[in-house]
């Protein structure tokens, strides 16, 4: 049986036999991406068959199919049998994805935290979650916003908080050129979101300027 994510991209927990976590995406047809991407080096006026280019289509094209691919893992959760309700946050968890409008990576920081209610997740679970839905066409509004959903339908904890903090390259090496800029978003869900001391301590504890 399985418990499906019923949000933009869907995302769902196979709890038989074991809980693995599954997120359904196009497959990346590599061949026809190397072929694709010969035809773009000759659009912009280069040699693809050139000693310097002639591996440059294979390797783009596993290169995408690389940032396109989100790895299945194991949702390891405990019973939160000491009943600790205190805020757990990682904090500075890279973050990589590509922007939807440019095909460009943009990269930074993510900070995750939830208020327990009856199961503690497995740390390590917190960065895999990000990865689940980071590899893929992304804004970062709606990566902030998937990762929270996500921690609050299937972990049902008291409170769940997610900023980004993340450079884009269609930012800082095109168009306007604002390198080192960061834009930074967030989402909240519970008692994060509802009660304004817990916000506050989230983002003391992220040292975040969401």
């Amino acid at each position: 049986m399985a418990t499906h994510w019923h949000g933009a991209d869907p995302a769902y927990v196979d709890r038989s036999p074991a809980l693995r976590v599954v997120r359904p995406s196009p497959e990346v047809d590599v061949p026809a991406a190397e072929r694709a991407v010969g035809q773009l080096l000759r659009a912009l006026g280069r040699d693809p068959t050139s000693a310097h280019l002639t591996e440059t289509p294979r390797r783009v094209a596993e290169s995408y199919a690389e940032l396109l691919t989100a790895r299945q893992f194991d949702l390891t959760t405990f019973p939160n049998d000491e009943g600790y309700n205190e805020l757990v946050i990682a904090r500075d968890v890279p973050v990589h994805s590509l922007c939807e409008h440019h095909l460009l990576p943009f990269s930074g920081v993510a900070h995750l935290g939830y208020l327990p209610g009856g199961q503690i997740l497995g740390l390590s679970k917190l960065a895999r979650v990000l990865e689940l839905f980071s590899r893929d066409l992304q804004v970062q509004e709606r990566l902030t916003q998937q990762v929270a959903d996500w921690l609050q339908e299937n972990l049902a904890p008291r409170g769940v908080g997610v900023v980004i903090e993340a450079e884009h390259l269609c930012m800082s090496v095109r168009g306007v050129r604002a390198a080192g800029s960061r834009t930074i978003t967030s989402a909240l869900h519970g008692a994060l979101r509802d009660d304004a001391r817990s916000r506050a301590e989230f983002f003391a504890l992220t040292r975040s300027a969401a």
